[in-house]
C-alpha cells in the first residue's frame, strides 16, 4: 500500500454493554488509518454496514483508482446487497480466510483505539446520544489524534499526502514462527 484509497478494511464492534447493545460499523483506511465510514445502529442487520459504506463513498477522492474492500467474513459483508455495492463501485472484494483478528489488524485496532481511548458510549443508554458521542470521538480521532503508525501525522493529515510510506510492525516472534513451519 503506498497511498489513501487503495485498501478499505472493515468491521462492526459492539458499544454499550449487554443490556444496552449497539453497533459500530466502521470502514478504516488502511494506508492512514482514516475513518471514512462509520455508522451506529441498534442492530447488526446489513443496514448499518451499508450506511458506512455509503459514507466512505461518498466522501471518496481517487474514485478512477482501483480499491479493495477487506473484511471478516461477517454475514454484512458477504450479503448480496452489500457485494453489489462494492461491485457496482469497481472495488475488490477481499475477506478474511478464517476469522482471525490478525486477519484484519487495523479495523481491529481501530475498534480497540475507539473503545479503549475514547470509552465512546460505554455506559449510554440513549441511540442518538451515542450516535453524537462516537461522531466526536471519530473527528477527535482522525482531525487532532496522531499515530506512530503514520509517523506521528494524524490519519487526515495522512491521507492528504501519499509520499510517506506505511510503517509496518512485524513481530519478531510471529517471524520466526513462520520460518518454523517450513
Amino acid at each position: 500500500i503506498t497511498g489513501p484509497e487503495q485498501v478499505w478494511v472493515s468491521d462492526i464492534t459492539y458499544l454499550g454493554s449487554r443490556k444496552n447493545p449497539s453497533y459500530l460499523a466502521l470502514i478504516t483506511d488502511a494506508y492512514s488509518k482514516k475513518i471514512v465510514g462509520y455508522d451506529v445502529s441498534n442492530s447488526l442487520a446489513v443496514d448499518g454496514s451499508v450506511k458506512a459504506l455509503e459514507m466512505a463513498l461518498n466522501t471518496r477522492k481517487y474514485k478512477q483508482e482501483p480499491l479493495i474492500h477487506h473484511s471478516d467474513r461477517g454475514l454484512q459483508y458477504c450479503s448480496n446487497e452489500y457485494q453489489d455495492i462494492l461491485s457496482q463501485h469497481n472495488i475488490t472484494s477481499s475477506m478474511t480466510e478464517k476469522y482471525d483478528p490478525y486477519e484484519n489488524a487495523v479495523a481491529e485496532r481501530v475498534n480497540g483505539i475507539l473503545k479503549q481511548e475514547f470509552s465512546v458510549a460505554k455506559s449510554v443508554k440513549s441511540l442518538d446520544l451515542k450516535k453524537k458521542l462516537v461522531e466526536e470521538a471519530i473527528s477527535i480521532y482522525n482531525n487532532i489524534r496522531p499515530h506512530l503508525s503514520n509517523h506521528m501525522l494524524t490519519p487526515k493529515q495522512m491521507h492528504q499526502q501519499n509520499k510517506l510510506k506505511m510503517k509496518q510492525y512485524k513481530s519478531k516472534n510471529l517471524i520466526e514462527a513462520s520460518f518454523n513451519e517450513i
